[in-house]
C-alpha cells in the first residue's frame, strides 16, 4: 500500500514533446502533482545542447554524415535536420524497429524534448474551413468542433510561445497573437508583388513561426544563426525544454522520469476509468505502476497509438477506447511531393544578412473561395524561399585563382518552392501490432501500412504546374519543376490512428479529446486528428493539448474524473 501511495500523481503525462510539455504545463500550474514520463535521456535546456555553437571545422567530419553513418541509417539520415551535430537528437533505425507493409519513413527523437528540439517551427493557425471539409464531401468524418472552439486556445499557447508574424488578414491562416514579423528578403518581397499583380487569390506571407524576434519571459530573441536543430541556448525558439517543461518545474508540482518506456494503461472495470499505467525502465527492463486521477497520453501519433492497441483488458479486448475498430487507422502525413527551383537575374547589388530561420508561406488557394477542382479533393500550400548562395566549385576550374573565385562570389537569386498537400484520412492507411515480433523491452513491434493515393498524387501534378506557372509569369528563369517520390511519414507530420469525433461507434476520442469508455484518459498529440488540413500542425496540437487540459481540470474539481 506504502508502495503505491509512492508512486500516484494527480496526473501523469505520457511524453515530453510539443503536447506532453504544454500538458505538463497546464496541469502543473492548476496544482495537480504530475508524473511526466519520457522514454528517452534527459536533455536540460542550454546544458545539453554540445553542438549549439560549435563552427563547422570543429566537428570531425565538418558537420557531414559519413557514409558508414547513412549505411547504418538509411531511413533518419535523409531527414532535413540530421547532420552530425544532431545525430544525438535522433532515433537511430536500429534503435527502434517497425515492420513497413509499404515504405515508411518513421523520423523520431526519444529524449526530454522530444521533436520539439528539433522541429520546423512553422505555426500557421488552421482555419475555419479546415474544422468542415470532412463533413462538406463525405471523407473521413466530422470533427467534433469548430474554429471558434479553438481559436482562444490559439490566442493563449502563441503568447506564451512566442510567435513571430504578421496579421495578414486571410481566412485560410486567421491572425493571431504575433511577435514583429521576420522579413522577406529582395526577391521574396520582388515574388509576393508579382502574385498580387497576376493573381486575386494568391498570396505570399512571411512564414508565422515560433522563433522570438524579442524577448519573452527571460529567453532571448533569435539571434539568426539558423541552428536551431542544435538546440537553442538563447530559448530563442519554443521547445518543451527552453519553454513549457521549466513553467511546469517551477510550480515544484511536476516529477520528470526520463528513461521510462510506457507498456500500456491499467483499466478498472469497475470504476470504467483507467487507474495508472505500465513501465518499463529503459535501462534495466524493470517493470513498475504508477497511477492517477487523470492521464494524458502523448507519445507521439504513432507511439501513442502502440500504447494504446497494447492497452488490452476484458472491456477492451482491441485496445483501449476502440469500441468502434478505428484505433491504428486513418493514419495521414502531408504531402511534400511537388518541388519546383528557379533562378532570378536581378538585384545583383544585393544580399541577404544573418541567417533567418524561416521561409515565406503561400496559403491554400485550391478549392477555395471561387476555385473549383474536378481533379482532386482538398487543397496545398507553400514554402517558398529565396536566396542567394556562392558560385560552386564544381562549375568550372576546381584549383588555384578560378576556386577561390568560385567560393567568394555571389551566384543569381534562387527560388525554392515546397508544396504542402492535404492527405484524406483513408480508414485503409493504419498501424498494427505484430503478433509475434517484440522489441527489447518487450512491446510488439509496430506494423505500418500507408500510402498516397489517387487523390494526392493528382494534387501534386497540380502543385508542381501551379508552382511552375507562377514562377513563369514572375520571369524567373531556369524555372524547373520535380515530382519527387517521398515515402509516406518522411514529411514528420503523421496524424490520426486515434481520431476525434462525435460518436463513440465512429471514432476513438471526443470533442474533449477523451476516449470514449475511458473519459479520465485524454490523447491532444498528432493521433487526435481527424483531417490533416494543409498547415503545419503542431500549433494545433498545442491549442488542443491546453484546451484539453483546463477541461480535465475542470472535470477533476467537479469529481466527474
Amino acid at each position: 500500500m506504502r508502495a503505491k501511495q509512492a508512486n500516484t500523481y494527480d496526473a501523469i503525462v505520457i511524453g515530453s514533446g510539443i503536447s506532453g510539455g504544454w500538458a505538463a504545463k497546464e496541469l502543473c500550474e492548476k496544482g495537480l502533482k504530475t508524473l511526466v514520463l519520457e522514454r528517452g535521456r534527459m536533455v536540460e535546456h542550454s546544458r545539453d545542447y554540445p553542438t549549439a555553437t560549435m563552427a563547422p571545422w570543429q566537428f570531425e567530419h565538418r558537420n557531414q554524415l559519413t557514409r558508414e553513418m547513412r549505411e547504418e541509417n538509411p531511413i533518419v539520415s535523409k531527414c532535413y535536420a540530421f547532420q552530425e551535430a544532431t545525430a544525438h537528437f535522433f532515433v537511430k533505425d536500429k534503435e527502434h524497429p517497425y515492420i513497413q507493409n509499404k515504405p515508411f519513413d518513421w523520423i523520431r527523437g526519444y529524449q526530454v524534448g522530444g521533436k520539439s528540439l528539433t522541429w520546423g517551427r512553422w505555426t500557421q493557425r488552421w482555419g475555419e474551413h479546415d474544422f468542415k471539409e470532412n463533413e462538406k464531401d463525405g471523407n473521413g468524418v466530422d470533427w467534433p468542433i469548430r474554429y471558434e472552439d479553438i481559436a482562444p486556445w490559439y490566442s493563449y499557447v502563441e503568447r506564451f510561445a512566442g510567435i513571430s508574424g504578421n496579421r495578414d488578414g486571410l481566412p485560410q491562416i486567421p491572425d493571431g497573437e504575433f511577435q514583429p514579423p521576420m522579413q522577406m528578403n529582395c526577391v521574396e518581397d520582388y515574388f509576393k508583388s508579382s502574385l498580387k499583380q497576376q493573381y486575386a487569390d494568391r498570396h505570399l506571407v512571411i512564414s508565422r513561426t515560433a522563433n522570438l524576434t524579442k524577448p519573452l519571459n527571460g529567453r532571448g530573441a533569435c539571434q539568426y544563426r539558423d541552428l536551431c536543430y542544435r538546440g537553442c541556448p538563447f530559448g530563442a525558439y519554443f521547445s518543451s525544454n527552453s519553454t513549457t517543461l521549466p513553467a511546469a518545474e517551477k510550480t515544484g508540482n511536476m516529477t520528470l522520469r526520463p528513461f521510462s518506456v510506457v507498456h500500456s494503461l491499467i483499466y478498472d472495470t469497475e470504476k470504467g476509468k483507467a487507474t495508472g499505467v505500465r513501465v518499463i525502465d529503459a535501462n534495466t527492463k524493470e517493470e513498475m505502476e504508477y497511477y492517477a486521477k487523470i492521464i494524458f497520453v502523448n507519445g507521439s501519433t504513432l507511439n501513442s497509438t502502440l500504447i494504446l492497441m497494447n492497452s488490452t483488458s476484458d472491456r477492451f479486448p482491441n485496445g483501449m477506447g476502440n469500441d468502434s475498430g478505428e484505433l491504428g487507422h486513418n493514419l495521414m502525413d502531408h504531402n511534400y511531393n511537388g518541388r519546383i527551383t528557379a533562378d532570378f537575374e536581378g538585384f545583383e547589388d544585393k544580399n541577404t544578412f544573418g541567417r533567418r530561420p524561416t521561409g515565406t508561406y503561400m496559403p491554400r488557394f485550391r478549392n477555395f473561395g471561387n476555385d473549383v477542382q474536378s481533379e482532386f479533393l482538398r487543397g496545398y500550400s507553400f514554402a517558398a524561399i529565396g536566396g542567394r548562395g556562392r558560385i560552386s566549385a564544381a562549375h568550372g576550374d576546381s584549383l588555384g585563382e578560378p576556386l577561390k573565385k568560385n567560393q567568394t562570389e555571389l551566384g543569381p537569386w534562387t527560388m525554392t518552392m515546397f508544396g504542402m498537400g492535404e492527405c484524406l484520412p483513408y480508414h485503409e492507411n493504419h498501424v498494427a501490432l505484430s503478433k509475434d515480433q517484440v522489441d527489447e523491452w518487450g512491446m510488439p513491434l509496430l506494423i505500418i501500412d500507408a500510402e498516397y493515393k489517387q487523390n494526392e498524387n493528382a494534387m501534386t501534378k497540380d502543385i508542381v504546374a501551379s508552382g511552375v506557372e507562377m514562377l513563369e509569369k514572375a520571369k524567373f528563369k531556369n524555372v524547373n519543376g520535380q515530382i519527387q517520390n517521398r515515402n509516406f511519414g518522411f514529411n514528420i507530420h503523421e496524424m490520426g490512428t486515434a481520431r476525434m469525433g462525435r460518436d463513440a461507434k465512429t471514432s476513438v476520442l471526443n470533442k474533449h479529446n477523451q476516449l470514449w469508455g475511458a473519459e479520465n484518459v485524454f490523447v491532444t498529440d498528432g493521433a487526435c486528428m481527424t483531417s490533416s488540413a494543409c498547415q503545419n500542425p503542431s500549433l494545433t496540437y498545442m491549442a488542443l493539448t491546453a484546451r484539453a487540459a483546463d477541461y480535465a481540470f475542470s472535470e477533476l474539481k467537479k469529481r466527474n474524473l
